[in-house]
């Protein structure tokens, strides 16, 4: 028996404990969280305090808890945070760089919303320049969404290989094949649907928080080249299909509990199925790291829509969702210019652009590295570290 060492300033301490899966030498995919530098094994460690510590935990995604439910999360975390601070068993400790993290999740539906009010401004401001207003007429009546592929939801460290697609430049006189020339990323945070709802039933916004099990860093990656060929009418395609990649460690949102602070205003009020008496958000702090360097800052807390309208909105047409159902925020964007979560907002289309490593850049080169960042503090001051996702770009195949 060991006890577990935390630095100081850790992000991985008592108030966050994550959930993730590991592997080890080769071997099997089991779940675990992370406390300091040591990843735990959960089968193990909790295996004196949860009765089937092994059916949940001793299997390659988080699915099986994810469907126990909000009163099964609670009890898990207590067991947990009194087992991690105490004497743990050596055998279920590993140091971190020794691991290999993998998709925390088999996931099963996935929608990506258009939740910020200032990257849908900004966007609207590129794209429709002689229109007075922005937004389109629906924006502030419901958040505006599509629906994505999960089998192209990769894991932190994942390489993504540059997509082709048709496209047609203002001035081509057809359209042309091949790779992408425009490719983007897309700051997000993905929120994780624990139980879901029955074909014909809606969540309500109050009980939302019941049904979402936890959070992970998300980029919705886009080849703008692509997308704006093929998203008349029907919206965005091939253009995101290609890839997302997630971050490894789900924070619970039991953890995020004073992370909560309220949105900045909703006008029009939302009509009664999306109605919330204290619609809140969470203060959570991004970072965009573009080849080393940091080129934004986006901040959670600014978007418009909460995430509980956004699965209540998801459901209200009475449309079914499972255990592992992830739905994602959208560019996350703030007031300012380096708080952009995008890099067709950062350069504004391209005519602004910014100096990475010495050099002007617009959009992803061959080679480039992308990492994005999450963290967020308690009321209490504790840090939570929500980890990274890291994405190097590879030459198209076309």
């Amino acid at each position: 028996m060991t006890t577990i060492d935390i630095p100081d300033g850790s992000g991985f301490g008592p108030a966050n404990l994550p959930y993730g899966i590991y592997s080890r030498d080769g071997g099997s995919r089991r779940a675990a969280t992370r406390v300091g530098d040591t990843v735990v094994d959960l089968a193990i460690v909790l295996r004196d305090r949860i009765p089937d510590s092994e059916r949940l935990f001793a299997s390659q995604t988080l699915n099986a808890f994810l469907a126990e439910g909000h009163e099964r999360w609670v009890e898990v975390r207590a067991a947990l945070a009194d087992a991690v601070t105490g004497d743990v068993p050596a055998e279920a400790l590993h140091p971190v760089a020794e691991v290999l993290l993998h998709l925390p999740v088999d996931f099963a539906d996935y929608v990506d919303f258009y939740a910020s009010e200032h990257h849908a401004a900004n966007l609207g401001r590129l794209f429709r320049p002689d229109n007075p207003e922005p937004l389109l007429p629906n924006w502030k009546h419901l958040p505006v969404s599509y629906h994505g592929r999960t089998a192209t939801i990769v894991e932190s460290g994942a390489d993504l290989v540059r997509p082709c697609g048709q496209r047609k430049g203002p001035d081509d006189p057809a359209p042309v094949f091949g790779p992408s020339t425009r490719l983007d990323i897309e700051a997000e945070l993905g929120f994780i649907v624990g139980t879901g709802n029955k074909m014909g039933t809606m969540i309500t916004p109050a009980d939302a928080e019941r049904h979402i099990f936890g959070v992970v860093i998300f980029n919705d990656w886009s080849a703008r080249d692509i997308q704006a060929w093929e998203y008349v009418p029907l919206g965005p395609n091939l253009g995101k299909s290609f890839a997302s990649s997630v971050s490894p460690w789900v924070v619970p949102m039991l953890a995020l509990e004073t992370v909560k602070c309220p949105l900045p205003g909703q006008d029009p009020t939302p009509l009664s199925h999306l109605r919330m008496a204290e619609p809140w958000g969470l203060d959570i702090a991004l970072e965009v790291e573009w080849n080393g360097e940091v080129v934004s800052r986006p901040p959670y807390r600014e978007m418009y829509w909460s995430p509980a309208q956004m699965l209540a909105h998801t459901t209200s047409n009475g449309a079914a969702t499972r255990p592992g159902d992830i739905f994602a925020s959208g560019t996350i964007s703030g007031p300012a210019k380096d708080q952009r979560g995008a890099f067709i907002e950062l350069t504004w289309g391209g005519a602004e652009p910014v100096v990475v490593g010495g050099a002007e850049r617009t959009f992803l080169a061959d080679g480039d590295v992308v990492t994005i960042r999450a963290t967020a503090h308690t009321a209490s001051g504790e840090l939570i570290d929500f980890g990274q996702v890291t994405t190097r770009i590879l030459p198209a195949a076309c």
